[in-house]
């Protein structure tokens, strides 16, 4: 085929239409995101990455939920509370590690610096508890630690302070203390 037409002219070329607002908004849009990439590269000198935990994903990230025993040994050691939850656990314990005779007449009192208060029913196992009081530190010493139980103090029966009517002064023991 020739480009020539009937008359023997030749058939003018065709050219692009000229673009339109559209289409050079789109054009000036494109060439500022490249310049804005380039620019940011050559800041960093690096690619730009993905900042981790800002999507989600089927990956574990920090703000998944904790399973129950993570968060609460998590809650213990930030507050500093395994010295006192074990020895609870050893006041729980406590039929186990002296035995069931023992157990039946002395129970755990309290535990205050290092030192295990223990209150007997009776004057006679009082006497056999502070005899057997060396072994019971350390059995309790190797169940919680070294340096843990250094001292089992033992009471016998008998009440704590007389009250006397329901107001007192903090720290009275009643009402022969007033007298000098």
């Amino acid at each position: 085929m020739s480009d020539t037409t009937r008359d023997g002219g030749q058939e003018p070329v065709r050219k692009a239409p000229e673009p339109s607002g559209v289409d050079l908004a789109r054009q000036a849009l494109a060439a500022a995101r490249e310049q804005a990439r380039a620019r940011g590269n050559a800041a960093t000198g690096r690619k730009r990455q993905q900042q981790p935990g800002l999507r989600s994903g089927a990956r574990a990230d920090g703000r998944d939920p904790m399973p129950l025993m993570a968060a609460l040994d998590r809650l213990r050691t930030e507050r500093g509370w395994e010295m006192p939850m074990a020895v609870a656990g050893v006041m729980e314990r406590w039929p186990e590690i002296v035995g069931p005779d023992i157990a039946a007449h002395c129970v755990p009192d309290r535990y205050e610096d290092h030192e295990l208060v223990v209150r007997c029913d009776s004057s006679a196992w009082a006497a056999q508890l502070k005899l057997l009081a060396p072994q019971l530190v350390a059995r309790l010493n190797a169940d919680l630690g070294q340096g843990t139980v250094r001292m089992i103090k033992v009471h016998g029966p008998g009440g704590g302070p007389k009250r006397y009517g329901p107001l007192r002064a903090p720290g009275s023991k009643g009402p022969g203390d007033t007298y000098g």
